[in-house]
């Protein structure tokens, strides 16, 4: 199981993705939007989404989980 972390602190903007997805590395999983910027947050390994621990409009700080992906 991966933990995809926000790199940054922002707004979750947009998600991307929804439970039981499929991803592959490079796929945008969330959007952050920080200083009227938009960050995208892609998954580093292919798998499937198990999990999404933010909601769009919610506040993250740089390293909280925001969607844990079973790479198994």
């Amino acid at each position: 199981m991966e933990n995809v972390l926000a790199s940054m602190s922002g707004n979750v903007w947009k998600i991307e993705v929804k439970e039981n997805d499929v991803v592959k590395e490079g796929d945008v999983l969330i959007i952050l939007e920080s200083m009227k910027m938009e960050i995208p947050i892609e998954a580093t390994h292919a798998g499937v989404v198990m999990a999404i621990e933010t909601a769009e409009g919610e506040f993250v700080q740089e390293g909280d989980i925001l969607v844990k992906v079973n790479n198994d």
